[in-house]
């Protein structure tokens, strides 16, 4: 227990609000996405700017609480709202502007995809984001940010120019090409490892009328092996996501089909809508599709087919990169649809490729730019046999996987943690690590361990110390 009324000088220089346990908007206040989380913190610290994630930072540092941070609540593990912690709650700070001359747009990280493409569509513009409207910007950009335009446009962060930063000793420092290098090239891959992201500065491109919408077709051998060789290989501009799961009760959709294993494909093509129809019509001739709705439309509608993504639910998330997806793996999907697929459960595989693969995994830290595929197991079912169901397919699948997203990671270990980067770049996180959070403050996310032997850590913690000491106030305190 913390002394109240140190808690209470704390929350009146606040321009944000504090939230205790005994308040009564805490339950909600700790709700995430997925419902299986349920976790209790000290605090919840509703920032409403950079200044109030410093003092939280410094709060929580000076009381020895752990810090975790949330921004749009998609946690897959659940650590934006982790028992004990000291939550820095951005998602207020959603502020969002765009510069349509320059083509460029500053954000908050609470912001969601939703902000950015009220903001971008009108003037034709677009940010390569995720592929659920209400995710979060901080964590989504932390990550790297695989979605809809990854193809055409690459990751989130391969559009960063810059962002500020509080790190571990209470500074706010601008990342970018030529301000604090290292610390650049860790955020745009490395989670929220080494700081709190206060606002961003990204670069737009044109993105206005696509061809979008979905491809329903059978769950075969031939439809998986022809949608993975083809969709690694299309042109750019063509991005899916295709999901075998029970196909919807919808009207396009035949009622001999309704909950029925079937093969969606979420197309979004950002061209030209007739050229569009041809680069798409290997995927119809796949097999006789069972429904079809393919239609030109603004890009922002295409967040309509993943609605259902921003509901609360339960998830058993596993996941891991593929060098392909081999004819075993391949075997193993359709023998379990065929005989023991669960209702509540999506098989995601998503064809990779374009603008991603052509930036080199050294240029940041997400390190898995040159796999062709990514599958993710995504079970919404609340028992025990669901989460034993996505256990057993996992169990099959994981030999094929060479590496995992991050942002797809549950709590699955620190040997899981290394799989989502190659070991030089883990070595080089470790690094930025031990120079901006030697005590690991930032410890509650996907963790990656200062590097350096004991004297390292010492005189990296006496140099943090000094620093945090030092910093003065980033703006006057508010009374």
């Amino acid at each position: 227990m913390i002394d109240p009324v140190l808690t209470q000088s704390f929350e009146s220089r606040l321009l944000g609000s504090l939230v205790r346990p005994n308040d009564v908007e805490y339950d909600e206040a700790r709700e995430l996405v997925n419902m299986f989380h349920n976790g209790h913190p000290a605090y919840i610290v509703r920032a409403a700017d950079a200044a109030d994630v410093i003092r939280a930072v410094e709060f929580a540092r000076e009381h020895d609480l752990p810090v975790t941070v949330r921004s749009g609540g998609h946690s897959v593990p659940g650590y934006s709202m982790a028992d004990g912690s000291v939550v820095v709650d951005m998602s207020g700070m959603t502020a969002v502007s765009v510069d349509p001359e320059t083509r460029t747009l500053w954000a908050q990280p609470g912001a969601t995809t939703a902000d950015v493409l009220a903001a971008t569509q009108p003037h034709g513009l677009a940010l390569s984001t995720g592929d659920t409207a209400s995710v979060g910007l901080g964590g989504l950009t932390t990550g790297g940010g695989i979605g809809f335009l990854v193809r055409k446009y690459g990751l989130t962060i391969d559009s960063l120019r810059s962002a500020e930063i509080v790190t571990a000793d209470g500074r706010l420092l601008t990342a970018s090409k030529t301000q604090n290098s290292d610390l650049f090239w860790a955020i745009r891959g490395g989670s929220g490892n080494f700081g709190i992201i206060t606002s961003f500065e990204f670069d737009l491109q044109p993105v206005g009328m696509i061809l979008g919408g979905a491809i329903i077709l059978p769950v075969t051998r031939e439809v998986l092996r022809g949608y993975a060789d083809y969709t690694t290989t299309a042109p750019d501009e063509l991005t899916t996501i295709a999901n075998v799961m029970p196909a919807p009760p919808l009207p396009i959709v035949p009622a001999e089909w309704h909950f029925k294993p079937a093969f969606i494909i979420l197309v979004a093509y950002a061209g030209d809508p007739e050229e569009g129809q041809k680069v798409v019509a290997p995927l119809r001739a796949l097999a006789e599709p069972v429904a079809e709705l393919l239609v030109p439309m603004p890009y922002a509608g295409l967040y309509e087919f993943t609605a259902e993504g921003a509901k609360r639910h339960h998830a058993t998330v596993k996941s891991g990169f593929m060098d392909g997806l081999s004819d075993a793996a391949i075997e193993a999907i359709v023998t379990n649809v065929e005989t023991a697929f669960d209702p509540f459960a999506m098989i995601q595989i998503r064809g990779l490729g374009g603008a991603m693969a052509r930036v080199p995994n050294q240029a940041t830290a997400f390190g898995h730019r040159d796999k062709s595929i990514f599958l993710a197991l995504i079970n919404t079912g609340a028992e025990e046999e669901n989460r034993q169901w996505t256990e057993r397919l996992w169990n099959e699948l994981k030999p094929f996987a060479s590496g995992v997203y991050v942002n797809f990671l549950g709590d699955e270990g620190e040997e899981r943690v290394h799989e989502a980067y190659p070991p030089m770049t883990y070595a080089r996180l470790a690094g930025v690590k031990l120079r901006y959070d030697p005590l690991n403050i930032f410890k509650l996310n996907q963790n990656i361990k200062p590097a350096g032997s004991p004297a390292e850590h010492r005189r990296a913690k006496r140099f943090s110390r000094i620093m945090a000491s030092l910093v003065p106030n980033p703006v006057p305190e508010i009374w």
